[in-house]
């Protein structure tokens, strides 16, 4: 067994992806099933919100897009689900830990989408602090998670650039076209802020992701890189983003930034969001209602299997 963990060790230190088969400590393998199985839940429980505009989409245009966008992130799922099922955990207990609360998502997703704003808020803000997440996930030191990923994100690059397109297409309209993009980056802000997770000192994971090459940058790295991209953008959109000490410190190289309400985020977190029990009966009453899919394709699997066996 020594052996194996040194083995594994030179692997995660000469760059050498782990893949399923390969020896890997316990440890490492509940941490990517915690951490991939989140993710994937996140892209699921994403499409609500986005979901529920598609029908009030302004333009036909628009809606295509949206469309598009939301099928993407239930393709972001299925990648997940089942890069994660390589590490001996099936579909079936991943879905029914997230409908019982044992698993958690993104609390980003449990507030509401009040305009077609929040629509592009959510691509430029949300879709952006993902991919600030996501990409250094390419380099992830578990194959099927940094292989999934390098589609992933170039689909997220196309998600956030459309977001950004609506708030500047609002922000050159009528007053109040600038003012509903303006209201919804004040409200989208520090939750997409708060998306990255705790202060390093409260990560109870990030120092042995890190360690492990599963993550590569800190959250607090990460969300200094995030607000860094999102102020020299906000410029472009003559748009504000509502926080009064956020400003250029020369001396860092980074922009300074307000306190983060660090209680909205733990209470979100535990389940007391503006949204948290709307997200969790919404996907309670999909899984409810599809079980009869579900059963159909397992009945066609079978019969296909008989079938072929027969042949054979």
């Amino acid at each position: 067994m020594q052996n194996e963990e040194q083995i594994f060790l030179e692997k995660i230190d000469q760059e050498i992806k782990i893949e399923p088969r390969d020896w890997m400590p316990d440890a490492y393998r509940k941490t990517l099933i915690r951490q991939m199985s989140q993710h994937a839940h996140s892209e699921i429980v994403g499409m609500l919100p986005e979901g529920a505009w598609i029908t009030r989409a302004p333009t036909l245009k628009r809606k295509a897009i949206l469309i598009a966008k939301v099928q993407d992130e239930a393709g972001h799922g299925l990648y997940l689900y089942a890069g994660t099922e390589t590490l001996n955990i099936g579909r079936e207990e991943m879905i029914d830990q997230l409908l019982t609360g044992k698993a958690k998502y993104s609390s980003i997703f449990n507030y509401p989408t009040l305009t077609w704003a929040d629509i592009g808020a959510i691509g430029w803000l949300v879709d952006g602090a993902a991919i600030m997440n996501q990409v250094p996930l390419c380099r992830c030191s578990f194959g099927p998670y940094s292989r999934a990923m390098i589609r992933i994100c170039k689909e997220e690059s196309f998600h956030q650039r459309q977001g950004f397109d609506i708030l500047l297409t609002l922000s050159r309209g009528s007053n109040a076209q600038r003012e509903m993009a303006q209201d919804a980056i004040n409200r989208w802000w520090w939750p997409s802020v708060m998306m990255f997770g705790p202060n390093d000192d409260n990560s109870p994971h990030s120092a042995q992701s890190m360690a492990w090459k599963i993550k590569r940058f800190s959250n607090d790295e990460l969300r200094q890189k995030f607000i860094d991209m999102c102020a020299d953008q906000a410029k472009v959109l003559e748009l504000t983003l509502p926080d009064k000490k956020l400003q250029w410190n020369e001396k860092r190289k980074h922009y300074d930034f307000g306190e983060i309400n660090w209680h909205e985020f733990w209470n979100v977190v535990n389940g007391h969001g503006p949204c948290n029990k709307e997200r969790m009966a919404a996907r309670i009453s999909a899984h409810e209602n599809g079980a009869w899919v579900r059963e159909a394709a397992d009945a066609h699997a079978k019969k296909r299997r008989a079938r072929e066996q027969q042949v054979a």
